[in-house]
């Protein structure tokens, strides 16, 4: 696990990066109003996990994939990242609790968590 020094000798905290699964709607392809909406969800979450925001990331565009055969695979429909922090997997999966992405109710978007681990030493 990658952590973080504990502050003013709390507990540690690691990183989970979580992946947004599903085919979005750009926000230019919404209305002003529609996208207000939406970025204010947005906002509303980013409050509620506070400092346990380590990075909000970034949406992601088009993607390819490469198999180990050096041929072309079909990417995953990621949309998106962030990275939080948090003691443990399940604390993580909890700060997900009201995010925005998850909001449709129907099956169609999903958020992955992994954790982040260090790089082996060479």
């Amino acid at each position: 696990m990658i952590e973080k020094p504990a502050p003013h000798g709390g507990e540690a905290v690691a990183k989970f990066m979580i992946l947004y699964k599903g085919e979005a709607t750009d926000m230019s392809d919404m209305s002003r109003e529609r996208a207000g909406e939406v970025m204010a969800k947005w906002a509303a979450w980013m409050g509620k996990v506070g400092p346990a925001m380590a990075d909000i990331g970034t949406p992601l565009g088009a993607g390819t994939s490469v198999l180990d055969d050096g041929s072309e695979g079909t990417p995953g429909s990621l949309t998106g990242y962030s990275i939080l922090e948090a003691s443990d997997m399940a604390t993580a999966q909890a700060l997900t609790d009201g995010h925005p992405y998850l909001s449709d109710n129907d099956g169609l978007y999903a958020i992955d968590i992994y954790e982040m681990m260090p790089v082996p030493e060479m």
